[in-house]
């Protein structure tokens, strides 16, 4: 690899990171194309790793930022793992038994996710959120749970074959099902990533073949480089969102990443 090559793909994790952080999301969707057209990686199970775990860096960064600031519903989060845990543990299964065969129908699923999250933001942004309504009058908004749960387990399962971080799919369900306003969702959203993508790694990597295991052990400096790289970019676009955009500004900004991110799954269905 160039040292060019090099250079653009560091910059490349720190601004995704960057880009990222604030609205709860991983930047999984774009760790892939990066280091499968900037360092000519294969689209395998070993980039499926790196990136996800260039994705759990990025949710940890930004993650404890939000904890600190006191922007995490820990009692959502708990209840929503419930149904992302299993949801990321099935989605390696299907991975390993079913390999490429269903990567359009995932994508397809998850197109449908993204527009049915764009549709709930949109709807958010235009109007007073129920939980605001429900406070003016003395009231507290009931998380839906069993909805919740199913959504996050949709969230896991994608994030396992997609190698991304599934905060498209969790700040919508934490805001329409946990009734939490939008700093709390991306925080609860991170603390779900911080939560399932480590176990999605350790059960991806337990499913790699032997050589592809010796790839990823010998690529370890080069991908322990862009994590520190990533972190940095975390953090620091993590408290950029905090201190400098307010809630609105931060919601129009997650939809225009995941408008994004629709936008490269209708070019990978058809066959662009």
């Amino acid at each position: 690899m160039s040292i060019e090559a090099m250079i653009g793909i560091a910059l490349g994790v720190f601004l995704i990171a960057f880009a990222f952080a604030p609205v709860g999301m991983g930047g999984g969707m774009l760790f892939v194309p990066l280091l499968h057209y900037g360092a000519g990686w294969d689209i395998d199970g070993r980039i499926i790793a790196a990136s996800l775990t260039l994705t759990a860096v990025v949710s940890y960064g930004s993650g404890l930022a939000h904890r600190r600031e006191g922007h995490v519903d820990d009692a959502i989060v708990k209840t929503g793992l419930y149904g992302a845990i299993p949801g990321a543990i099935a989605g390696v299964f299907i991975v390993s038994l079913i390999g490429e065969h269903l990567d359009d129908v995932f994508k397809l699923l998850s197109l449908v996710m993204i527009f049915w999250a764009i549709r709930k933001s949109m709807t958010k942004m235009n109007a007073a959120s129920s939980q605001e309504e429900l406070k003016e009058n003395g009231q507290q908004a009931e998380v839906e749970r069993v909805p919740l749960r199913l959504g996050a387990a949709v969230g896991g399962m994608l994030s396992s074959v997609l190698a991304i971080g599934a905060g498209v799919i969790y700040v919508p369900i934490l805001r329409a099902f946990g009734h939490l306003a939008p700093r709390r969702a991306i925080g609860s959203s991170l603390h779900f990533m911080m939560a399932v993508i480590p176990i999605s790694i350790v059960t991806h990597v337990a499913f790699l073949p032997s050589d592809s295991i010796e790839q990823l052990t010998s690529d370890a400096p080069f991908i322990a480089g862009l994590a520190l790289l990533t972190f940095l970019g975390a953090r620091s676009g993590a408290h950029f969102g905090m201190k400098h955009l307010s809630e609105a500004r931060i919601m129009q900004l997650f939809l225009g990443l995941i408008i994004i991110v629709a936008i490269r799954y209708v070019i990978d269905l058809s066959g662009f």
